[in-house]
């Protein structure tokens, strides 16, 4: 028995193509309230009708959208973790792999995260990156430098996802001044300083 994935026509991920780069579009020219099916499918060059066919209403869109977006990073991340090679650089293929992900889609990015008008894309990214940081300060133990200084590690959680997407999104706002590669050697080395 066959236990992969259906295979979707590429004609629909076109279409959803279309309609994504339509919203980045219109989302960087106004607000989101202002935004409408109408303008969308203008934008998209397809008819009104198609757009229902894809998604309910905008927040549907929007929430499709930032699934497709922590699918595609989770891809990334399952990707540099499964080909690491040694233990004390665990976390480096994985940042650069993240960080060259969003300069590759900058456009999204830099519209979604960067612009505080979508707030879902971003709760969904902080919440990622906060399991991420959760999973590493485990794999620390209770060995971990944060409990010999007497650090929660909530505190610690907070504060190491809190700032990985602030960076990030500053990095994005500063139209990407550094490479991926040089802003993941700049995380790693903050994070053997603290």
């Amino acid at each position: 028995m066959d236990n992969r994935t259906p295979r979707v026509d590429p004609r629909v991920l076109r279409t959803r193509q279309l309609l994504k780069d339509a919203f980045v579009e219109l989302l960087q020219e106004m607000d989101i309230e202002k935004i409408s099916v109408n303008r969308i499918a203008e934008r998209a060059t397809i008819n009104r009708v198609t757009f229902y066919l894809h998604y309910r209403d905008i927040p549907d869109m929007l929430e499709k959208m930032a699934d497709e977006m922590i699918e595609d990073i989770n891809r990334i991340l399952n990707n540099a973790s499964a080909n690491q090679i040694a233990k004390e650089e665990e976390d480096w293929p994985m940042l650069v792999n993240l960080l060259e992900h969003f300069a590759e889609h900058a456009k999204f990015y830099k519209v979604v995260l960067a612009s505080r008008r979508t707030p879902i894309f971003t709760d969904r990214m902080l919440r990622l990156l906060t399991e991420l940081v959760t999973s590493r300060i485990e794999r620390m133990g209770d060995e971990s430098v944060l409990a010999t200084a007497g650090i929660q590690k909530d505190i610690a959680i907070w504060y190491g996802s809190s700032a990985l997407i602030g960076t990030i999104v500053a990095w994005l706002r500063q139209d990407m001044p550094y490479t991926p590669v040089y802003l993941a050697k700049q995380f790693i080395l903050m994070r053997t300083l603290s």
